[in-house]
């Protein structure tokens, strides 16, 4: 059975979705701390700190009442020195806001709000921003959903001074509204992977990748799409990893990371039906992908109201790649009628999986995993949802954590 180092309630009042990233970040600096955004059940946006040294936790309070909306979450960014900037905005919100600390590792100094000054017309405005910087490049790229209802970026060459690029879309498909989530070595390249859209909207949604390194993107095999300067995307020229219309199902995009190779890994759901979902894992190995199901999913996990149809049937327990061991999940699944965490590992692609326990025996859903970012060789952060979820803009959850040790080892 893993060990569980430490097991605690990190936020009393806690949730998010599970786009906008990353939610969680270490730095090892003077300190050796993760740093945590989330919202609240009434908006706040919220960003947090746990320290490793003392166990102490600690939060501020980054924008009160921004929206009671949990795709409203913020997603962060320590820069090389320890600064913390916090990126948020409404669910299809009128502004992209930031706000930077003015002193590194120290989440009390957040300095002014800032506003994002570029956008994509239409009338989506902003959701979901990912801040990723390449240091190769020394470019600072901040990815969102735009006003068209697309994958938007705009690019800086010095956040602090706030000279954004004119906003970008990085895919433009007639009628699609990609989901997207992205990867990137800190260096050189991003890897993302998309669907068509919504699969409340989308009969059959495929699972896309592509990355983008030295100015223009390639597919997983090398083979060059186009340069940067040719952007748009078209979904038909992205690697098909998942084909939902050969295989009559849908899907939604969870995760994408890289292994020590450099070859791009996605995790995701596929629906046999809206009772019936399944993880799946794509691995690129060099010269093909290969596909395996994890494990079944379940059905959704939001609380039905009696006497109400769910609208929100694709909405999975939730499933994370460990960034730096992408043989490794953290997984949400129903055992005994209650969703419960758990960690699963492969040593051959995916083909077969051990499992652990993270919880069990819980009283309520334990949901939407995620594992801090460039954790230490000592240990992660692991944090999540836990409580009651009605709906997107009606949840009373906390957020809980563990710390786990990478890469030891999984028994039955």
């Amino acid at each position: 059975m893993m060990e569980e180092r430490y097991s605690a309630q990190f936020a009393a009042d806690g949730a998010w979705c599970f786009f906008a990233d990353p939610r969680a970040v270490y730095y090892e600096g003077k300190h050796r701390r993760t740093y945590v955004g989330w919202l609240t059940a009434q908006g706040d946006v919220m960003a947090g700190v746990y320290d490793h040294r003392t166990g102490a936790a600690e939060s501020v309070v980054v924008k009160p009442g921004l929206q009671k909306d949990d795709h409203a979450n913020p997603s962060l960014y320590v820069d090389d020195r320890g600064r913390i900037t916090i990126f948020y905005s409404a669910h299809n919100g009128s502004a992209m806001y930031y706000r930077t600390t003015e002193t590194s590792e120290e989440l009390s100094s957040l300095g002014a709000e800032h506003l994002l000054p570029a956008n994509t017309e239409g009338k989506k405005g902003y959701t979901y921003p990912t801040p990723i910087y390449l240091r190769q490049e020394r470019l600072f790229y901040l990815f969102w959903r735009g006003g068209n209802f697309k994958p938007n970026f705009s690019v800086s060459s010095s956040l602090y001074e706030h000279d954004w690029s004119e906003a970008q879309t990085l895919i433009m498909d007639e009628g699609q509204r990609p989901y997207i989530r992205y990867a990137s070595n800190g260096e050189n390249t991003i890897h993302f992977a998309s669907t068509d859209g919504h699969p409340n909207v989308e009969p059959h949604n495929s699972i896309y990748y592509a990355r983008y390194r030295d100015g223009a993107y390639y597919k997983a095999d090398g083979t060059k799409v186009k340069p940067a300067s040719g952007l748009p995307l078209k979904l038909s020229e992205l690697d098909v990893v998942y084909d939902g219309k050969a295989e009559g199902r849908n899907a939604w995009i969870w995760d994408v990371s890289f292994d020590r190779e450099g070859h791009p890994v996605i995790v995701y759901a596929v629906f046999v039906s809206e009772t019936d979902h399944r993880y799946y894992y794509s691995i690129w190995n060099g010269g093909r992908w290969e596909t395996n199901e994890i494990a079944s999913a379940g059905a959704w996990f939001p609380q039905t109201p009696e006497g109400k149809k769910e609208t929100e049937t694709y909405y999975s327990g939730g499933i994370v790649l460990d960034s730096r061991s992408p043989d490794t999940v953290y997984l949400s699944r129903p055992v005994n009628g209650v969703f419960e965490i758990e960690r699963r590992h492969t040593a051959d692609h995916g083909r077969t999986w051990t499992s652990a326990p993270v919880t069990s025996g819980s009283s309520s859903n334990q949901v939407r995993p995620f594992l801090a970012r460039n954790y230490s060789d000592d240990e992660a952060l692991l944090l999540w949802m836990s409580g009651d979820y009605i709906h997107f803009t009606d949840y009373r959850t906390s957020l809980q954590m563990t710390l786990v040790k990478p890469g030891e080892s999984l028994h039955r």
